[in-house]
């Protein structure tokens, strides 16, 4: 019998639809385990997926207590799951350049150590050897450079192009800026510095890759075709082809509505997408027979908290789940700490009941 995971991201899922939830709610765990999460949040979470073998959410690393939070250390920074943020990415990015100028200079190689830098990928990118020994600590030693057959090891890299400029300069300037001559020498750079990574990648022991770039809204593209087709597109075909090649499948990850694009991440060489609720995944399975697609599910639902529409949520999960052996659920808008417990529970019970292909 195989892994249900790995064969449904190959597009072979079994009738058993399992789950890919994005998970930050400790009362929820407290609530539905019925271990106290900050006491014991280990053990909380495994016994979730003890009730519910199909989600295999994370567990934390040590049954060690956590805080529990005072929203007054909140500071507007933002809440994820048990912790809040240290820092607010705009307003560090917007702490760095004094001008247009500046940013339109800069230098991502010369800069290569982000280590220090509010970018999600804090690290050194300085070598390609820096890297992959980075990455390398995280899987066993005697797995040497090849993942087990079947198994679901995976390496994710959160900043796989577009995010790269979003993140350095800040959102509103990297739109003011991104129409600029110059910054194509900018956007060079930042390719040459992922180009280490995924050849980084191609090196691990894993056999799926998750590509991580924020490219649309809720209603659609930041930037036009053209722009994408000159800056973004021919680098994920390069980048994915270095991984794929290697034998591994790239799981391409993204926030708002794909729907623009989702055929042109597919021919750049994705296994499939997970996004949010915004995309059209029907569409996507009709045109691209039993790819991953998974992220349907609507924590705007959830938090509602009305059980004849969670149920028909759930029923209308099913039935995209029967149009593709690829197919997985999951709220792709995330289950954060502030979605009722009782209706995550719901959710999760009639998901036992009505999951199946």
């Amino acid at each position: 019998m195989g892994n249900p995971r790995y064969d449904t991201l190959m597009g072979h899922g079994p009738r058993r639809i399992v789950h890919w939830e994005h998970w930050s709610n400790p009362d929820a765990a407290t609530f539905i385990s019925g271990i106290d999460f900050y006491e014991h949040p280990r053990s909380s979470m495994a016994k979730i997926n003890e009730l519910y073998p199909f989600l295999e959410l994370p567990l934390p690393a040590t049954d060690d207590p956590v805080p529990r939070l005072d929203d007054q250390q909140d500071q507007g920074k933002g809440r994820w799951g048990h912790a809040y943020r240290d820092h607010w990415q705009q307003q560090e990015a917007g702490r760095r350049f004094a001008n247009y100028e500046e940013m339109l200079a800069f230098s991502p190689l010369e800069h290569s150590d982000f280590s220090s830098w509010q970018v999600v990928e804090c690290a050194d990118f300085s070598s390609e050897d820096v890297i992959y020994e980075r990455y390398r600590r995280n899987f066993p030693a005697e797995w040497g450079d090849k993942a087990p057959e079947g198994s679901v090891s995976t390496v994710g890299f959160y900043n796989s192009m577009f995010m790269w400029p979003l993140l350095v300069f800040g959102y509103e300037n990297f739109l003011n800026i991104c129409l600029e001559p110059a910054f194509e020498r900018v956007m060079d750079e930042f390719a040459e510095i992922n180009r280490r990574v995924f050849r980084a990648f191609a090196r691990l022991p894993v056999n799926f890759v998750v590509s991580h770039d924020d490219i649309v809204l809720a209603k659609g593209p930041v930037c036009s075709p053209r722009w994408m087709h000159k800056y973004i597109f021919p680098r994920y075909e390069e980048f994915w082809g270095m991984v794929k090649r290697a034998g591994k499948e790239v799981i391409f990850m993204v926030d708002g509505c794909i729907d623009a694009f989702a055929d042109d991440v597919m021919a750049c060489g994705a296994r499939g997408i997970i996004s949010e609720p915004f995309t059209d995944y029907r569409a996507i399975a009709r045109r691209h027979r039993d790819c991953f697609i998974a992220g349907d599910g609507d924590n705007r639902v959830l938090m509602r908290n009305r059980p004849a529409e969670i149920r028909a949520m759930v029923e209308s999960m099913v039935e995209t789940a029967k149009m593709s052996g690829g197919y997985m659920m999951c709220v792709g808008n995330h289950i954060p700490w502030n979605v009722p417990p009782e209706a995550i529970k719901l959710y999760f019970d009639l998901s036992a009941e009505l999951g199946y292909r």
